[in-house]
Protein backbone atom coordinates (compact mmCIF):
# COMPACT_ATOMS: atom_id res chain seq x y z
CA UNK A 1 0.00 0.00 0.00
CA UNK A 2 1.32 3.70 -0.79
CA UNK A 3 0.22 6.54 1.23
CA UNK A 4 2.19 10.36 1.64
CA UNK A 5 3.24 11.11 5.00
CA UNK A 6 2.46 14.42 6.06
CA UNK A 7 3.92 14.68 9.41
CA UNK A 8 7.92 15.69 9.23
CA UNK A 9 10.58 16.26 11.96
CA UNK A 10 10.99 19.88 13.76
CA UNK A 11 13.55 22.24 11.33
CA UNK A 12 16.21 20.19 9.03
CA UNK A 13 17.14 21.91 5.87
CA UNK A 14 16.91 22.33 2.04
CA UNK A 15 20.53 21.82 0.15
CA UNK A 16 20.23 21.64 -3.40
CA UNK A 17 19.97 17.75 -4.53
CA UNK A 18 22.24 18.01 -7.23
CA UNK A 19 20.80 14.17 -8.26
CA UNK A 20 19.48 14.91 -11.59
CA UNK A 21 22.55 13.65 -13.65
CA UNK A 22 22.52 10.01 -12.20
CA UNK A 23 19.31 9.55 -11.08
CA UNK A 24 18.54 8.20 -14.28
CA UNK A 25 21.59 6.12 -15.08
CA UNK A 26 21.44 2.49 -14.32
CA UNK A 27 23.80 0.68 -12.11
CA UNK A 28 26.98 -0.60 -13.97
CA UNK A 29 29.47 -3.47 -13.53
CA UNK A 30 32.76 -1.41 -12.86
CA UNK A 31 36.32 -3.37 -13.64
CA UNK A 32 38.54 -4.88 -11.12
CA UNK A 33 41.71 -2.92 -10.56
CA UNK A 34 45.43 -3.43 -11.07
CA UNK A 35 45.27 -4.60 -7.47
CA UNK A 36 42.66 -4.88 -4.70
CA UNK A 37 43.66 -3.35 -1.37
CA UNK A 38 41.08 -4.42 1.24
CA UNK A 39 41.11 -2.86 4.22
CA UNK A 40 40.51 -4.64 7.63
CA UNK A 41 38.85 -1.95 9.41
CA UNK A 42 36.01 -1.24 7.36
CA UNK A 43 32.99 -1.17 10.20
CA UNK A 44 32.36 0.10 13.90
CA UNK A 45 33.79 -2.40 16.24
CA UNK A 46 37.15 -4.42 15.63
CA UNK A 47 38.92 -5.03 12.59
CA UNK A 48 38.46 -8.35 10.55
CA UNK A 49 41.54 -11.07 11.08
CA UNK A 50 43.34 -11.95 7.89
CA UNK A 51 42.82 -15.67 7.43
CA UNK A 52 44.94 -16.01 4.43
CA UNK A 53 48.65 -15.60 3.68
CA UNK A 54 51.03 -14.00 1.41
CA UNK A 55 51.23 -15.80 -2.05
CA UNK A 56 47.89 -17.79 -1.63
CA UNK A 57 45.25 -18.10 -4.36
CA UNK A 58 42.01 -17.18 -3.36
CA UNK A 59 38.44 -17.62 -5.09
CA UNK A 60 35.95 -14.30 -5.75
CA UNK A 61 33.76 -14.84 -2.60
CA UNK A 62 36.62 -16.85 -0.41
CA UNK A 63 36.64 -16.13 3.12
CA UNK A 64 40.02 -14.01 3.72
CA UNK A 65 40.03 -12.67 6.93
CA UNK A 66 37.42 -13.95 10.24
CA UNK A 67 35.13 -11.56 12.42
CA UNK A 68 37.12 -10.90 15.61
CA UNK A 69 34.30 -11.47 17.95
CA UNK A 70 30.60 -10.60 18.19
CA UNK A 71 31.24 -6.92 17.09
CA UNK A 72 32.91 -7.64 13.94
CA UNK A 73 32.22 -9.16 10.90
CA UNK A 74 34.58 -10.60 8.27
CA UNK A 75 36.19 -10.24 4.57
CA UNK A 76 35.65 -11.88 1.44
CA UNK A 77 37.66 -11.96 -1.72
CA UNK A 78 36.30 -9.10 -4.24
CA UNK A 79 38.38 -11.21 -6.59
CA UNK A 80 39.56 -14.16 -8.03
CA UNK A 81 44.15 -14.30 -7.91
CA UNK A 82 46.77 -14.15 -5.77
CA UNK A 83 47.06 -12.57 -2.26
CA UNK A 84 50.38 -10.57 -2.77
CA UNK A 85 51.42 -9.09 0.36
CA UNK A 86 49.40 -8.02 3.60
CA UNK A 87 50.83 -4.95 5.46
CA UNK A 88 49.33 -1.58 7.00
CA UNK A 89 46.95 0.31 4.83
CA UNK A 90 46.05 3.65 4.67
CA UNK A 91 42.56 4.66 5.60
CA UNK A 92 39.83 8.05 5.16
CA UNK A 93 40.92 9.71 8.54
CA UNK A 94 44.76 9.39 7.86
CA UNK A 95 44.58 6.27 10.25
CA UNK A 96 46.23 2.82 9.12
CA UNK A 97 44.95 -0.44 9.07
CA UNK A 98 46.22 -3.92 8.08
CA UNK A 99 45.20 -4.54 4.33
CA UNK A 100 45.43 -7.55 2.40
CA UNK A 101 46.59 -6.83 -1.26
CA UNK A 102 44.98 -9.24 -3.74
CA UNK A 103 46.22 -9.37 -7.61
CA UNK A 104 42.99 -10.52 -9.97
CA UNK A 105 43.77 -13.24 -12.18
CA UNK A 106 44.09 -11.96 -15.92
CA UNK A 107 40.59 -12.32 -17.29
CA UNK A 108 39.29 -12.90 -14.20
CA UNK A 109 35.18 -13.19 -14.12
CA UNK A 110 32.54 -12.07 -12.01
CA UNK A 111 31.56 -15.87 -10.67
CA UNK A 112 30.93 -16.08 -6.83
CA UNK A 113 31.89 -18.97 -4.42
CA UNK A 114 28.74 -20.62 -3.07
CA UNK A 115 28.31 -20.85 0.47
CA UNK A 116 25.73 -22.78 2.66
CA UNK A 117 21.95 -21.46 1.41
CA UNK A 118 20.07 -19.34 4.89
CA UNK A 119 16.53 -20.50 4.61
CA UNK A 120 13.71 -18.37 5.15
CA UNK A 121 12.82 -20.74 7.90
CA UNK A 122 15.70 -20.79 9.74
CA UNK A 123 15.47 -19.45 13.66
CA UNK A 124 16.28 -15.70 14.04
CA UNK A 125 19.21 -16.80 15.69
CA UNK A 126 20.75 -18.48 12.16
CA UNK A 127 20.23 -15.40 10.20
CA UNK A 128 21.96 -13.28 12.60
CA UNK A 129 24.65 -15.20 11.99
CA UNK A 130 24.31 -15.83 8.56
CA UNK A 131 23.82 -11.93 7.81
CA UNK A 132 27.29 -12.03 10.01
CA UNK A 133 29.02 -14.31 8.60
CA UNK A 134 28.29 -12.55 4.81
CA UNK A 135 30.41 -9.47 6.04
CA UNK A 136 26.86 -7.50 6.02
CA UNK A 137 27.27 -3.90 7.84
CA UNK A 138 25.01 -1.01 7.07
CA UNK A 139 25.44 0.10 3.92
CA UNK A 140 24.03 3.73 3.89
CA UNK A 141 27.35 5.10 5.02
CA UNK A 142 27.71 4.06 8.81
CA UNK A 143 28.76 0.24 8.69
CA UNK A 144 27.78 -0.42 11.87
CA UNK A 145 27.20 -4.35 12.58
CA UNK A 146 23.90 -5.16 10.68
CA UNK A 147 23.24 -8.64 12.73
CA UNK A 148 24.39 -6.44 15.95
CA UNK A 149 21.54 -4.19 15.22
CA UNK A 150 18.90 -6.84 14.47
CA UNK A 151 19.62 -8.31 17.97
CA UNK A 152 16.44 -6.98 19.85
CA UNK A 153 17.95 -6.57 23.32
CA UNK A 154 16.06 -8.81 26.15
CA UNK A 155 12.25 -6.87 27.51
CA UNK A 156 12.17 -4.91 24.12
CA UNK A 157 9.95 -6.03 21.33
CA UNK A 158 9.97 -4.86 17.22
CA UNK A 159 6.62 -3.48 16.45
CA UNK A 160 8.20 -1.84 13.30
CA UNK A 161 11.00 -2.58 10.68
CA UNK A 162 11.27 0.77 9.06
CA UNK A 163 13.54 0.25 5.44
CA UNK A 164 14.78 3.11 4.86
CA UNK A 165 15.01 4.34 1.56
CA UNK A 166 15.09 8.25 1.89
CA UNK A 167 18.60 9.00 0.83
CA UNK A 168 18.84 13.08 1.44
CA UNK A 169 22.50 13.49 1.01
CA UNK A 170 22.86 15.77 -1.89
CA UNK A 171 24.29 13.89 -5.07
CA UNK A 172 24.11 10.14 -4.16
CA UNK A 173 20.91 8.32 -5.88
CA UNK A 174 22.84 4.77 -4.95
CA UNK A 175 19.28 3.61 -3.04
CA UNK A 176 17.37 5.05 -5.66
CA UNK A 177 18.62 2.87 -8.75
CA UNK A 178 18.68 -0.26 -5.92
CA UNK A 179 15.11 0.43 -5.68
CA UNK A 180 14.42 0.27 -9.05
CA UNK A 181 16.50 -2.59 -10.32
CA UNK A 182 16.69 -4.67 -7.15
CA UNK A 183 13.36 -4.77 -6.30
CA UNK A 184 13.22 -8.36 -5.60
CA UNK A 185 16.16 -8.77 -3.64
CA UNK A 186 14.42 -6.13 -1.06
CA UNK A 187 11.60 -8.42 -0.67
CA UNK A 188 13.59 -11.26 0.07
CA UNK A 189 15.68 -9.07 2.50
CA UNK A 190 12.34 -7.92 4.05
CA UNK A 191 11.40 -11.62 4.82
CA UNK A 192 14.65 -12.54 6.39
CA UNK A 193 15.02 -9.25 8.79
CA UNK A 194 10.65 -9.97 9.96
CA UNK A 195 11.91 -13.64 10.89
CA UNK A 196 15.10 -11.90 12.32
CA UNK A 197 13.26 -9.12 14.51
CA UNK A 198 9.85 -10.59 14.99
CA UNK A 199 8.01 -7.13 13.53
CA UNK A 200 4.64 -6.56 13.00
CA UNK A 201 4.89 -4.14 10.20
CA UNK A 202 7.12 -2.77 7.96
CA UNK A 203 7.08 0.97 7.34
CA UNK A 204 9.29 1.51 3.28
CA UNK A 205 10.35 5.35 3.65
CA UNK A 206 10.60 7.38 0.44
CA UNK A 207 11.16 10.89 -0.13
CA UNK A 208 8.76 12.64 -2.80
CA UNK A 209 11.60 12.88 -5.23
CA UNK A 210 12.01 9.07 -5.79
CA UNK A 211 8.22 8.82 -6.36
CA UNK A 212 9.07 6.40 -9.09
CA UNK A 213 10.91 4.03 -6.83
CA UNK A 214 7.66 4.10 -4.22
CA UNK A 215 5.45 3.30 -7.03
CA UNK A 216 7.54 0.31 -8.18
CA UNK A 217 7.36 -0.94 -4.89
CA UNK A 218 4.37 -0.72 -4.28
CA UNK A 219 3.20 -2.29 -7.05
CA UNK A 220 5.36 -5.13 -6.32
CA UNK A 221 4.69 -5.53 -2.88
CA UNK A 222 3.83 -8.91 -1.91
CA UNK A 223 0.63 -9.45 -0.82
CA UNK A 224 1.47 -12.08 2.25
CA UNK A 225 3.42 -9.16 4.05
CA UNK A 226 2.26 -6.34 5.98
CA UNK A 227 4.10 -3.61 4.19
CA UNK A 228 3.19 -0.21 3.59
CA UNK A 229 5.42 2.20 1.48
CA UNK A 230 5.17 5.52 2.65
CA UNK A 231 6.43 8.86 0.82
CA UNK A 232 7.48 11.92 3.10
CA UNK A 233 8.69 15.15 2.12
CA UNK A 234 12.25 16.16 1.16
CA UNK A 235 13.86 17.29 3.94
CA UNK A 236 17.38 16.77 5.22
CA UNK A 237 18.97 15.39 7.14
CA UNK A 238 15.36 12.91 6.92
CA UNK A 239 17.26 10.08 6.45
CA UNK A 240 18.90 10.29 9.84
CA UNK A 241 17.57 7.16 11.86
CA UNK A 242 15.87 9.12 14.79
CA UNK A 243 13.89 11.78 11.67
CA UNK A 244 13.05 9.08 9.93
CA UNK A 245 11.37 6.88 13.13
CA UNK A 246 9.21 10.55 13.68
CA UNK A 247 8.27 11.12 10.52
CA UNK A 248 7.24 7.41 9.39
CA UNK A 249 5.85 6.79 12.71
CA UNK A 250 5.46 9.82 15.02
CA UNK A 251 7.51 8.68 17.84
CA UNK A 252 10.37 10.46 19.29
CA UNK A 253 13.57 8.35 20.40
CA UNK A 254 14.62 9.73 23.33
CA UNK A 255 17.47 11.78 24.27
CA UNK A 256 20.39 8.67 24.65
CA UNK A 257 18.05 6.08 23.29
CA UNK A 258 17.77 3.73 20.64
CA UNK A 259 15.14 3.24 17.96
CA UNK A 260 14.10 0.28 19.90
CA UNK A 261 13.17 2.25 22.48
CA UNK A 262 10.08 3.03 20.96
CA UNK A 263 9.63 0.17 19.54
CA UNK A 264 11.78 0.17 15.64
CA UNK A 265 14.13 -1.31 14.06
CA UNK A 266 15.71 0.70 10.88
CA UNK A 267 17.86 -0.59 8.05
CA UNK A 268 18.99 0.80 4.74
CA UNK A 269 17.60 -0.50 1.81
CA UNK A 270 20.56 -1.28 0.08
CA UNK A 271 21.72 -3.11 3.35
CA UNK A 272 17.79 -4.99 2.64
CA UNK A 273 18.72 -5.90 -1.08
CA UNK A 274 22.12 -7.94 0.29
CA UNK A 275 20.70 -9.43 3.05
CA UNK A 276 18.17 -10.60 -0.12
CA UNK A 277 20.58 -11.23 -2.54
CA UNK A 278 23.22 -13.08 -0.63
CA UNK A 279 21.92 -15.15 2.42
CA UNK A 280 20.11 -17.36 -0.59
CA UNK A 281 23.59 -18.60 -1.62
CA UNK A 282 25.34 -18.24 1.65
CA UNK A 283 27.65 -15.65 -0.06
CA UNK A 284 29.74 -13.06 1.01
CA UNK A 285 29.94 -9.42 0.41
CA UNK A 286 32.32 -8.35 -2.37
CA UNK A 287 31.23 -5.48 -3.93
CA UNK A 288 28.40 -2.57 -3.46
CA UNK A 289 26.79 0.12 -5.43
CA UNK A 290 28.24 3.74 -5.41
CA UNK A 291 27.45 6.66 -6.99
CA UNK A 292 30.37 8.98 -8.77
CA UNK A 293 29.34 12.09 -9.47
CA UNK A 294 30.36 15.77 -8.62
CA UNK A 295 31.64 18.88 -11.16
CA UNK A 296 34.83 17.18 -10.93
CA UNK A 297 33.45 14.28 -12.91
CA UNK A 298 33.07 13.64 -16.23
CA UNK A 299 31.55 9.88 -16.42
CA UNK A 300 29.23 10.36 -13.77
CA UNK A 301 26.94 7.48 -12.69
CA UNK A 302 26.05 4.82 -10.23
CA UNK A 303 28.77 1.67 -10.37
CA UNK A 304 28.62 -1.89 -9.08
CA UNK A 305 32.52 -1.42 -7.46
CA UNK A 306 34.63 -4.51 -5.59
CA UNK A 307 35.39 -3.42 -2.44
CA UNK A 308 38.45 -2.45 -2.04
CA UNK A 309 39.33 -0.99 -4.97
CA UNK A 310 41.56 1.73 -5.15
CA UNK A 311 40.27 5.76 -4.82
CA UNK A 312 43.35 6.72 -7.45
CA UNK A 313 42.38 3.85 -9.99
CA UNK A 314 38.31 5.11 -10.02
CA UNK A 315 38.80 8.41 -10.66
CA UNK A 316 40.80 7.39 -13.52
CA UNK A 317 38.24 5.11 -15.09
CA UNK A 318 35.40 7.82 -14.47
CA UNK A 319 37.22 10.80 -15.84
CA UNK A 320 38.45 13.02 -12.99
CA UNK A 321 39.34 16.96 -13.60
CA UNK A 322 42.89 17.37 -13.52
CA UNK A 323 42.46 20.61 -10.75
CA UNK A 324 40.84 18.24 -8.01
CA UNK A 325 39.93 20.23 -4.91
CA UNK A 326 37.99 17.93 -2.72
CA UNK A 327 36.94 14.45 -3.14
CA UNK A 328 33.93 13.08 -0.61
CA UNK A 329 33.74 9.47 0.24
CA UNK A 330 29.90 10.10 0.83
CA UNK A 331 28.09 12.97 0.61
CA UNK A 332 28.91 16.54 0.82
CA UNK A 333 26.89 16.64 3.81
CA UNK A 334 27.71 13.51 5.91
CA UNK A 335 30.45 12.32 4.45
CA UNK A 336 34.47 12.83 4.96
CA UNK A 337 37.23 14.45 2.59
CA UNK A 338 39.31 11.92 1.65
CA UNK A 339 42.93 12.79 3.22
CA UNK A 340 44.70 10.77 0.05
CA UNK A 341 43.62 9.06 -3.53
CA UNK A 342 45.73 6.22 -1.97
CA UNK A 343 42.83 4.82 -0.22
CA UNK A 344 40.07 1.98 -1.24
CA UNK A 345 36.20 1.56 -1.71
CA UNK A 346 34.81 -0.01 1.41
CA UNK A 347 31.45 -0.94 2.39
CA UNK A 348 30.40 1.98 3.68
CA UNK A 349 31.18 3.12 0.70
CA UNK A 350 27.67 5.20 -0.60
CA UNK A 351 28.86 7.99 -2.97
CA UNK A 352 31.85 9.87 -4.39
CA UNK A 353 31.50 13.36 -5.21
CA UNK A 354 34.64 15.52 -6.50
CA UNK A 355 34.61 19.12 -6.91
CA UNK A 356 37.10 20.88 -9.00
CA UNK A 357 39.22 24.23 -7.70
CA UNK A 358 36.58 26.10 -9.33
CA UNK A 359 33.37 24.30 -7.91
CA UNK A 360 33.70 25.23 -4.72
CA UNK A 361 33.40 28.45 -2.55
CA UNK A 362 36.66 29.55 -1.15
CA UNK A 363 35.77 30.20 3.31
CA UNK A 364 39.14 32.21 3.46
CA UNK A 365 37.70 33.88 6.92
CA UNK A 366 36.03 32.70 9.88
CA UNK A 367 33.79 35.13 11.27
CA UNK A 368 32.53 35.53 15.20
CA UNK A 369 29.17 33.96 15.95
CA UNK A 370 26.69 36.54 15.57
CA UNK A 371 23.87 34.77 17.60
CA UNK A 372 21.91 34.87 14.55
CA UNK A 373 19.90 31.59 15.16
CA UNK A 374 20.22 29.93 12.20
CA UNK A 375 21.40 27.11 13.16
CA UNK A 376 19.49 26.65 15.92
CA UNK A 377 16.51 26.83 13.25
CA UNK A 378 17.92 24.33 11.63
CA UNK A 379 19.16 21.36 13.84
CA UNK A 380 16.67 18.42 13.61
CA UNK A 381 17.12 17.64 17.31
CA UNK A 382 16.77 20.97 18.92
CA UNK A 383 20.10 21.51 20.16
CA UNK A 384 21.85 24.74 20.32
CA UNK A 385 25.09 25.05 17.71
CA UNK A 386 25.44 28.32 18.85
CA UNK A 387 26.05 28.14 22.19
CA UNK A 388 27.72 24.37 21.77
CA UNK A 389 30.60 25.99 19.38
CA UNK A 390 31.26 28.96 21.47
CA UNK A 391 31.49 26.32 24.53
CA UNK A 392 33.83 23.99 22.17
CA UNK A 393 36.19 27.16 21.28
CA UNK A 394 36.60 27.08 25.44
CA UNK A 395 37.36 23.58 25.24
CA UNK A 396 34.44 23.14 27.49
CA UNK A 397 33.90 19.32 26.37
CA UNK A 398 32.13 18.45 29.40
CA UNK A 399 30.02 20.76 30.25
CA UNK A 400 28.83 20.57 26.51
CA UNK A 401 28.10 16.65 27.42
CA UNK A 402 26.78 17.31 30.59
CA UNK A 403 24.30 20.18 30.39
CA UNK A 404 23.77 21.10 26.34
CA UNK A 405 23.78 17.16 24.80
CA UNK A 406 26.55 16.87 22.80
CA UNK A 407 26.41 13.14 22.65
CA UNK A 408 23.17 13.73 21.06
CA UNK A 409 24.14 15.65 17.84
CA UNK A 410 24.56 13.14 14.87
CA UNK A 411 26.89 15.19 12.91
CA UNK A 412 24.25 16.31 9.74
CA UNK A 413 26.30 19.35 9.19
CA UNK A 414 22.86 21.42 8.91
CA UNK A 415 24.25 23.93 11.45
CA UNK A 416 27.86 24.42 9.50
CA UNK A 417 25.45 24.92 6.36
CA UNK A 418 23.47 27.83 7.32
CA UNK A 419 26.12 29.35 9.65
CA UNK A 420 26.70 32.94 7.72
CA UNK A 421 30.02 33.37 9.95
CA UNK A 422 31.63 30.24 7.86
CA UNK A 423 31.80 27.86 11.81
CA UNK A 424 32.58 24.35 11.00
CA UNK A 425 30.65 23.76 13.72
CA UNK A 426 29.97 20.01 12.96
CA UNK A 427 34.16 19.97 13.17
CA UNK A 428 33.79 21.21 16.01
CA UNK A 429 31.50 18.82 17.63
CA UNK A 430 32.98 15.73 16.20
CA UNK A 431 36.46 17.27 17.92
CA UNK A 432 34.56 17.36 21.49
CA UNK A 433 32.67 14.25 21.09
CA UNK A 434 36.13 11.93 20.39
CA UNK A 435 37.53 14.26 23.82
CA UNK A 436 34.04 13.40 25.81
CA UNK A 437 34.18 9.79 25.16
CA UNK A 438 38.19 9.40 25.78
CA UNK A 439 37.97 11.23 28.60
CA UNK A 440 35.19 8.46 29.75
CA UNK A 441 36.56 5.92 28.33
CA UNK A 442 39.74 6.84 30.85
CA UNK A 443 37.71 7.08 33.96
CA UNK A 444 38.29 3.96 36.31
CA UNK A 445 35.52 2.11 37.12
CA UNK A 446 34.18 2.47 40.54
CA UNK A 447 32.82 -1.18 42.20
CA UNK A 448 30.62 -1.37 45.00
Amino acid sequence: MLTFASNTFKHGVHPPENKDETNKLPIRQFPFAPVIILPMTQHIGKPAVPVVREGQEVARGQLVAKADGYMSVPMHAPVSGTVRKITNVPLIGGLVSTGIFIEPFPFSGQEVLEGEPISLHASPEKILQGIQDAGIVGLGGAAFPTHVKLKIPEGKNCEYLIINGIECEPYLTTDHRVMLEQSDDIFIGIRYLLKATSAKKVLIGIEANKQDAADLLSSKTPIDLPIQVKVVPVKYPQGAEKMLITALTGFEVPSGGLPIDVGAVVVNVATTAEIGRLLPHGRGIQERVVTITGPGIKKKGNNLIPIGTPLRYVLEQVGAVENISEVYMGGPMMGVSASNLDISITKGTSGIVVFGDDNLKKIDKIYPCIKCGACVDACPISLNPSRLGILAKNEAYDLMAEQYHLLDCFECGSCSYVCPSNIPLVQYFRLAKGIVRKRKAAKPTVHA
